[in-house]
């Protein structure tokens, strides 16, 4: 398997996002050049988002890479006549497709925005990609396609025919459409479960940011159900090590549809994680006790022995070394 990408274009839907903003870096730096495409919408602060990308912007400069390595181009994905005038344009090479609604409690509240860009904006990509004959997509799924999943760790091989959400149900669906798509037209397709991720740039909703910013700021955090509720917590490098480990495996040779877990294959309870980080903040958490919410998952757990054998996936950041990174980097960039 090739060990590097050299001069490729590769298109990055969601790229001014947590993990979209890492991943570009990562790509840039290996010598391709990247399309943005994201439509900066208020999900939160798309101020954030626009600081993302300022950020790849200067760490480009300081190491003299040129500007053109990088276009941002603020397109909605369910904007079907954007998108085939972008890829008109540009001879684009592979697309990871990281855009999307995020979330499993707001997508309760609003299900039928999280059907039209998660299902009809993946859809509207794979068409475009089926148009301009670009075989190698990359797409961003959910661990929280499993379930309720009683059986542990999860396998790519268990049945996810019952999600607990919208935003769960529309993810199962885009591995669908990615599988139609893979087998109609010969495109390769890696479909990646992603578990829990965190890290720097992490988006404010989710609950290690939230729990570090009430720890520094004596707020009380939310802790729902009896603390044994369980997440396996990815860290943001590992989550790019994975997404560009199925770019190799999908720029070499054709053909190909696969599904993918990429976690840290560690279950880590509430309880646990709330002490990690108070470890890590050097004070003690004021708890809000609250009941489990709905669409909430028990627990997730990573089988990943597929992704190592298949794409040579391997994490290597502990959950507690992950949060101290993570706090480093909030007193650093968030703590006024």
């Amino acid at each position: 398997m090739k060990k590097c990408l050299v001069g490729k274009r590769i298109l990055v839907t969601g790229g001014a996002g947590f993990i979209g903003s890492h991943l570009c870096e990562k790509l840039i730096s290996e010598g391709n050049e990247v399309i943005i495409v994201d439509n900066f919408n208020s999900f939160y602060d798309p101020a954030l988002k626009r600081d993302n990308i300022e950020e790849i912007k200067s760490i480009l400069k300081e190491k003299d890479t040129p500007q053109k390595s990088l276009k941002v181009f603020e397109y909605d994905i369910r904007d079907l006549d954007a998108l085939d005038q972008l890829f008109s344009k540009s001879a684009i090479d592979i697309v990871v497709h990281l855009a999307a609604m995020a979330g499993v409690r707001p997508s309760i509240e609003e299900p039928l925005l999280y059907e039209e860009v998660n299902i009809k904006g993946t859809m509207n990509l794979l068409e475009i990609c089926k148009k301009y004959s670009v075989n190698k997509f990359i797409f961003a799924s959910s661990s929280s396609v499993y379930g309720n999943n009683q059986k542990v760790p999860f396998s790519e091989t268990d049945n996810v025919d019952f999600p607990i959400s919208p935003y769960a149900a529309t993810k199962k669906a885009g591995e669908l459409l990615c599988y139609t798509y893979s087998k109609l037209y010969r495109i390769n397709i890696a479909c990646l479960r992603f578990f829990t991720v965190y890290g720097p740039r992490q988006r404010p909703d989710l609950a290690i940011y939230k729990f570090v910013e009430s720890i520094f700021k004596d707020l009380p955090i939310p802790f729902y159900g009896d603390g044994m509720s369980k997440r396996d917590y990815t860290y943001i490098d590992d989550i790019v090590h994975g997404i560009v480990q199925a770019i190799y495996w999908a720029d070499d040779g054709e053909d190909k549809y696969g599904i993918f877990n990429i976690g840290e294959s560690k279950a880590i309870s509430l309880s646990e994680m709330i002490n990690v980080i108070e470890h890590a903040v050097g004070k003690k958490a004021m708890v809000k006790r609250m009941p489990m919410q709905p669409g909430d998952v028990n627990q997730t757990f990573a089988d990943i022995e597929r992704a190592k054998t298949v794409l040579g996936y391997q994490p290597v950041t502990s959950f507690k070394k992950g949060v101290e990174f993570f706090v480093k980097w909030y007193k650093e960039k968030r703590l006024k």
